[in-house]
């Protein structure tokens, strides 16, 4: 079959896509346990960053899974599978020009790598929303640990699967100890430098 399949070349490039923008397009990926903050912190970097005139996306765990990633279940083959489709969606973003956030907990570490290899070290920013099994089972914010707990839930991360925590983050939260405010302006400091295109 792929004997049959041909890329196509477009007359507009990437590279014209971001002149027009202004900035360059990259990926911002947050991993981290479920209530970890993850969404809350891409949403708040995603309005800072439209606020400055940049064109961005986020793309969040439960919006996928409830369109091109309905068919999926959190077996860790359908997790991989989940994070590898996110990853080249995000690749096709990239291309148009835009910042693209994704708010995911990616639990494995060979898919976080995929990840990058898909989009290429450098349009991707890892950030490892850190914070304790204990305090996101405090939170609960959707209900999930209390399921888990009881049995309701299998493959909760956390609980019933494991989470392989990033070793060399470029950017580490702990939402336990810093702000929201700290937070997001801890990610727009880090990304500031990326956004500008060479002249």
């Amino acid at each position: 079959m792929k004997k049959n399949i041909v890329p196509h070349n477009y007359q507009i490039s990437r590279i014209q896509r971001q002149s027009q923008n202004r900035h360059n397009s990259f990926l911002i990926w947050f991993t981290g346990l479920s209530g970890s903050g993850k969404s809350t912190i891409a949403n708040l970097v995603e309005y800072a960053l439209h606020e400055q005139g940049i064109r961005t996306y986020v793309l969040d765990g439960d919006n996928i899974r409830n369109g091109i990633n309905k068919d999926l279940t959190f077996s860790p083959v359908d997790r991989s599978e989940n994070i590898r489709r996110i990853a080249e969606v995000a690749n096709l973003m990239i291309d148009a020009g835009i910042v693209v956030l994704a708010a995911f907990v990616s639990p494995y570490k060979k898919d976080r790598k995929n990840i990058c290899e898909i989009v290429s070290s450098d349009n991707f920013v890892e950030i490892y929303v850190n914070t304790s099994i204990e305090e996101c089972e405090k939170r609960d914010v959707k209900g999930l640990y209390h399921k888990a707990r009881q049995g309701q839930i299998k493959n909760m991360t956390g609980i019933s699967a494991p989470y392989e925590a990033p070793e060399n983050p470029d950017i580490e939260i702990r939402t336990e100890f810093e702000s929201v405010d700290e937070s997001v302006r801890k990610v727009l400091d880090y990304i500031n430098s990326k956004l500008k295109m060479n002249k």
